[in-house]
């Protein structure tokens, strides 16, 4: 179970989308791009590194099983 901070962050959350309909949009796009980006980094500069492919590969397939458990 998560710690109460999280249920706060979650409320705190809830509450400003409900005061900000029209902007919360853009700052969580903002939000998930930057993640998006980090991981694409993250991809990249694994790719570099001895064996980067083969865990890329892995961790792709892993990805696959799981989403096919769903």
């Amino acid at each position: 179970m998560r710690d109460r901070t999280h249920l706060e962050q979650i409320e705190r959350w809830g509450k400003f989308v409900k005061e900000n309909p029209n902007s919360w949009k853009r700052e969580h796009t903002q939000f998930i791009d930057a993640q998006i980006m980090k991981a694409w980094d993250f991809y990249k500069r694994l790719e570099k590194t001895k064996g980067g492919m083969e865990k890329i590969r892995k961790l792709k397939e892993l990805r696959l099983s799981q989403s096919n458990r769903l």
